[in-house]
Formats: structure tokens, sequence, C-alpha cells
């Protein structure tokens, strides 16, 4: 069980539910690519103790990665949503960049 504050996780699972809300404009136009979706995963994972910020971290980045690489803006801010979500673990105040970036990405655009 983990012992991190829960205002601290309720902020990460949002993050990560805000952000698996648009992982379907991403996953569209990069089936292939998981990283966003790992990203989440260890948010989730983070929650329940089994993943360690270090692990969170990491796939933030590699949900950052699949951002720049991707080129479609809505694909894009998905996986920037996906990677802010992970990247929430570390540092709280990344949650509200989670939602920005998923409301982007609904609205097709990227920053």
């Amino acid at each position: 069980m983990s012992t991190q504050d829960p205002k601290h996780q309720a902020a990460v699972a949002a993050a990560a539910d805000t952000a698996e809300s648009v992982l379907p404009l991403f996953e569209a136009h990069r089936p292939d690519d998981q990283r966003p979706r790992l990203a989440i995963e260890a948010a989730r994972g983070w929650v329940r103790g089994e993943v360690s910020v270090g692990e969170a971290r990491t796939a933030a980045f590699g949900a950052q990665a699949a951002a720049r690489a991707s080129t479609d803006p809505a694909a894009k801010s998905a996986a920037r949503s996906a990677g802010h979500a992970a990247a929430t673990v570390h540092v709280a105040s990344h949650a509200p960049h989670a939602t920005k970036y998923a409301e982007l990405a609904r609205a097709g655009v990227a920053d």
C-alpha cells in the first residue's frame, strides 16, 4: 500500500483519467506507439504503490518524446496530456497541464 499523500494521489489519478479520455486521439494517429499509454499506466501504478517516482518520470519523458514525434496536432496534445499525467507523480503542479493539453487535443490543436 502506498504511503503517499491522498491529495497527491487524487491529483495523479484525475490527471490520468483526463489523459486517458483523449488517448484515442493519439492512438488513432500512431497506433503502434505505446508511450502515452505507458505514461498513464505508470501514473496509475504510482497511485497503487507499484511504480516509483523515477519510473513515472521516465514514462513521462517517453510520452513527451511521442508528442514530439507526432505530426498530428490532436495526437501531439494528447501525448503531452499523458506526459503531464505521469509527471504529476513527481510534481503535483503538472496536473493542470494534463487538463490543458487534453482540452487542446479535443480542439484538434497543439501549442
